[in-house]
């Protein structure tokens, strides 16, 4: 499945340096794209942390979603500071946020407006929802109805929505949705459709703060720092030249032949020699899957401080990338197998340029 890979790098060589002399031949960032790039990704960062105890995989996955124009699914049980991140990464950038509490009664027109008949002129008057800033936040999106769960679909995928055959666009410089989500064997909560969560650039899965970190939220908590408001440190404007930015980031053909491969393999893990864990997918990655992996692993470099992608990258971000575009039969269940442990099997089986 790999041989394409095989075919274009020497087994003999340094992971990443014929990358990077390819990259040294063909970079398109400047010296003072990438230093611009530098201080606005560790601003988020520091912002971050002044707000958020611990959860560097989810400021790491947050950060890079933004910065690679993407959508974010954060996954967790109550109370791990899902929406907190979220607010805290948003706030940080000057730009228009709203924030949208998922409930059973919801309806699709309360996120994306509807149209109100006004007396006074005998005309029907369209009035905008929530959905058209530059950061959205999905609270606990599992808990809405799969109608008002679809609403979002058009938004997330074409950054418009259609409201009395009328089409609206989103806005024109940074549009993210963040979406939270109780696991779904939580009480009172739906599912997400496949359809749905592939729309969605990553998924992140939060455990339980450590004990050291725990004491530092109660610090934190008798100080008053939780609730301090700060100012933004960044503007639209900065966010948006940081994604150009990140676009230019250089991905050689071999890591290109090499995401195709992890991505192929997922629809044929079954096939795969010396995967056992292949037996446990159901259905695998749509192109979606590959274009969210180029994404995403830009994203990574220019966090690392490159202008180049090696494998290292790809790997980074496989489980984000996979776990919900991945799905597993009842034999997984039955076995106690998880997504990721899939996901693991799957990526060592294509071998790494």
């Amino acid at each position: 499945m790999s041989d394409q890979i095989n075919n274009q790098v020497s087994d003999n060589m340094v992971p990443g340096q014929q990358i990077s002399q390819a990259a040294n031949k063909q970079i398109k960032i400047s010296e003072e794209e990438y230093k611009y790039s530098q201080e606005v990704i560790k601003k988020l960062s520091d912002y971050y942390d002044a707000k958020v105890v611990g959860q560097q995989q989810l400021k790491f996955s947050l950060i890079g979603a933004i910065i690679a124009d993407g959508h974010i699914l954060i996954e967790s049980v109550p109370g791990l500071a899902k929406t907190t991140a979220a607010k805290a990464i948003s706030d940080a950038v000057d730009g228009k946020f709203a924030r949208i509490q998922c409930t059973p009664d919801l309806l699709p027109g309360d996120i994306i407006g509807t149209q109100i008949y006004n007396q006074a002129n005998g005309k029907f008057e369209t009035i905008l929802g929530p959905v058209f800033a530059n950061f959205v936040l999905l609270d606990e999106v599992n808990r809405s109805s799969a109608k008002t769960q679809s609403a979002m679909l058009e938004a997330m995928q074409e950054k418009q929505v259609t409201i009395g055959g009328k089409t609206y666009r989103m806005p024109e410089d940074i549009f993210t949705v963040i979406a939270t989500q109780n696991p779904i064997e939580q009480e009172g909560t739906y599912p997400l459709s496949e359809a749905q969560t592939d729309r969605f650039l990553i998924k992140e899965v939060i455990t339980y703060p450590l004990a050291s970190e725990e004491v530092e939220i109660l610090n934190r908590m008798e100080s008053g720092a939780i609730n301090r408001v700060e100012p933004p440190v960044l503007t639209i404007n900065d966010v948006d030249k940081v994604q150009d930015i990140c676009e230019k980031v250089y991905v050689d053909e071999a890591i290109k032949w090499y995401i195709s491969s992890i991505v192929v393999a997922s629809r044929r893990a079954g096939q795969i020699p010396g995967c056992e864990v292949g037996k446990y997918v159901r259905i695998g990655c749509s192109p979606r899957a590959s274009i969210a992996f180029l994404k995403m692993a830009k994203a990574v470099a220019l966090i690392q401080g490159r202008t180049y992608v090696v494998p290292d990258d790809v790997k980074a971000v496989s489980h984000q990338v996979l776990r919900h575009r991945i799905g597993l039969n009842y034999s997984a269940v039955a076995d106690n197998v998880s997504v990721e442990q899939v996901i693991d099997g799957i990526v060592n089986a294509v071998k790494t340029p």
